[in-house]
């Protein structure tokens, strides 16, 4: 009986750590796709895609950065996902929403936004661009993260 008790604990115990590697993995992830959006561009589509949006509907939600506010506050929200792993190390309970956030729109959404991009040569009409997208190399790199962390979810 004692065997059976630990091995369970043993067994869950090892899922919980297989989510706190997963939500490392995709902190990471996250860092290698903005030092690649950094490399090649990304405010130079980035900020005239969302002047276009918000002339075409008078208001969109998305604000334009320049590149050091954007840097910093990119890199800032990394480190705070990184100093919330040992919360994913523990398999608490409360963070779970706030992964599963993370690995659908910074992760998922974000990588297929980029390919997307890569494959039709723009973003909006009037804002072209050279193929690849900017950050398009690090995508899937992202998206494989963002669905590791998604399974390790569902196993614990």
């Amino acid at each position: 009986m004692d065997t059976a008790l630990e091995a369970a604990r043993s067994a869950k115990a090892e899922a919980v750590h297989r989510l706190g590697v997963a939500w490392v993995m995709l902190a990471l992830a996250l860092a290698a796709h903005v030092a690649d959006e950094a490399l090649t561009g990304f405010l130079s589509v980035y900020n005239p895609t969302v002047l276009a949006l918000r002339a075409r509907f008078g208001f969109w939600p998305m604000p334009t950065f320049e590149f050091r506010e954007w840097l910093t506050g990119l890199s800032l929200g990394i480190l705070l996902l990184l100093v919330l792993s040992p919360f994913a190390f523990r398999g608490a309970r409360w963070i779970r929403p706030l992964f599963y956030f993370v690995a659908i729109v910074a992760g998922i959404f974000n990588a297929l936004g980029h390919t997307l991009a890569t494959i039709l040569g723009q973003t909006v009409s009037t804002v072209r661009f050279p193929r690849p997208a900017p950050g398009f190399y690090s995508s899937p790199l992202l998206l494989a993260a963002a669905v590791y962390l998604l399974v390790q979810l569902r196993k614990t």
